[in-house]
């Protein structure tokens, strides 16, 4: 069955294996969703679960909200948004979803927010090609022909331009390359969309459901410890107000 958490997307970066292979990671920040509803075939004629993410002030929530939230005895939330297809058996009201759902090799499905580029032409918008830059040319980076005579007029699809980005969009079959519970951290495997600090939506991918593909063992460069044998001289040396009798003392003892 389907699954899924909200997160928010910190940027991307790269993680090493130890075979020396790299893989380019994104890292999303998933702090513990809140089952706040369950919908059922025979109260909503669907079967779904809605997730509440990241914490907010009750000044910014008004009591519709507020009183939703406490059905699931949980503070106000910022974000709310429904995973369906779930078997809804497995879920409790109120109950913690954490990022552990998920395990290393597992594909999903990320969805987002485009970056929003404004209004834009379309060479940018569409890719398409300019004229002849010099001057005697009367056609640079314009539409151009906008279509056939007798029509007489622009026909529907016709590409223009418009306002770019900022579109939902759904980046297919991801695998996730590690999961840090202790920090509530996610990464997975090449980019997603939207900006950074945007909201995202982390499900089970649609075409590869169940599939696991074999995990890469990653290197890690945690900093050994350094081991003091004689702590009672490693302590005299970094006091400055130990004279050097004392330790000579402690050197002819050892």
């Amino acid at each position: 069955m389907k699954k899924g958490i909200l997160g928010r997307k910190i940027g991307m970066t790269q993680v090493f294996a130890k075979n020396g292979k790299l893989i380019p990671v994104t890292v999303i920040s998933v702090e513990p969703n809140v089952v706040s509803q369950i919908k059922t075939k025979e109260t909503d004629g669907y079967e779904a679960i809605q997730l509440a993410f990241e914490t907010k002030r009750e000044k910014l929530s008004n009591k519709p909200q507020m009183g939703h939230l406490k059905k699931a005895n949980t503070s106000p939330k910022r974000f709310l948004k429904e995973i369906r297809g779930v078997d809804v058996s497995n879920y409790t009201l109120g109950q913690e979803i954490k990022v552990d759902i998920f395990t290393e090799g597992e594909m999903v499905d990320v969805t987002g927010t485009s970056k929003g580029k404004g209004y834009q032409g379309v060479i940018k918008r569409y890719n398409q090609s300019r004229g002849p830059m010099g001057h005697g040319s009367q056609y640079h980076r314009g539409v151009g022909s906008l279509g056939t005579m007798r029509p007489m007029r622009v026909l529907k699809g016709k590409k223009l331009p418009g306002h770019m980005g900022a579109n939902t969009v759904t980046v297919q079959n991801l695998e996730v390359v590690m999961v840090d519970l202790e920090n509530n951290v996610i990464l997975v495997k090449g980019n997603v969309p939207g900006p950074k600090k945007s909201l995202v939506i982390i499900k089970s991918a649609i075409k590869n459901e169940g599939v696991i593909k074999e995990t890469l063992e990653l290197v890690s460069f945690e900093e050994p410890k350094v081991e003091v044998e004689d702590t009672t001289m490693a302590e005299a040396i970094a006091d400055e107000t130990v004279t050097e009798e004392v330790i000579e003392e402690s050197s002819q003892e050892a």
